[in-house]
């Protein structure tokens, strides 16, 4: 199954952008994933093919019409999920990444100026999504970042389907360091625990060193790692009676 990825953007020729290089770019040149970017003002309906308007109520900047936004996404509806890229939806995740790439593919909106007319995702099941807690000029850079991080899970694009097993967020904490040749390096040596050949120290120090580095550097991360450990039913033989000791 080909992943079809819709764009609808006021700046089309974005994509697909670093998209089509490296593995990205050897999956779109394969058919595993499609890029399909949509020019959203070719849906405006005035002969100056406007898109925005001026913010009820007042205030700075433009806000992107829903009806223009409306048509545009009704030509290419199907049973794909329909997301928009803006700063008030909610955050990304690598779960949520594993689901998109799991489906037949995806339609992004891309925001730009103040927003999007909020009777758009009154009108329309749009999924808002965020990429984190900042701003950027437009959702089209937002998007390129959805992509990449649903391409590189599709069946085939990183060679081996275990690549991406212990890479960080996906056992819900960070991915342990890294180390490779040279042994030495300006006075720094690979762990010896790494050159040891033991592959369960090797695979205990992983460990550790993901937890230490979530605690430290994503506390809310280890809080929600550490609270789904603690709701975690007891494993068969765990149980015990209340009179157990």
């Amino acid at each position: 199954m080909t992943f079809a990825a819709t764009i609808l953007t006021l700046y089309p020729e974005i994509f697909p952008g670093p998209l089509g290089v490296s593995l990205a770019g050897r999956a779109l040149q394969e058919g595993r994933w499609t890029c399909e970017p949509v020019q959203i003002r070719d849906f405006a309906t005035d002969r100056h093919r406007s898109v925005d308007d001026t913010p009820a109520g007042g205030g700075a900047g433009m806000v992107m019409r829903a009806d223009v936004l409306a048509a545009a996404l009704d030509s290419v509806a199907d049973a794909r999920p329909m997301l928009a890229m803006t700063p008030r939806g909610r955050p990304l995740t690598q779960g949520r990444v594993r689901e998109i790439a799991e489906g037949p593919g995806v339609t992004i909106l891309c925001g730009r100026f103040e927003g999007i007319d909020e009777r758009l995702f009154e009108a329309r099941p749009i999924e808002p999504v965020s990429i984190g807690d900042y701003i950027l000029s437009g959702g089209e850079m937002a998007a390129l970042v959805l992509l990449d991080a649903c391409i590189r899970l599709l069946p085939g694009v990183m060679g081996a389907a275990s690549s991406g097993d212990d890479e960080s967020f996906e056992a819900g904490l960070l991915e342990y360091p890294h180390y490779t040749r040279p042994r030495i390096w300006e006075g720094r040596t690979i762990p010896e625990v790494l050159r040891s050949g033991d592959h369960a120290k090797i695979e205990a120090w992983r460990k550790a060193m993901a937890e230490s580095d979530t605690r430290s550097r994503r506390p809310d991360l280890w809080e929600r790692h550490e609270g789904a450990r603690v709701s975690l039913p007891l494993a068969r033989g765990d149980e015990r009676r209340s009179d157990e000791p």
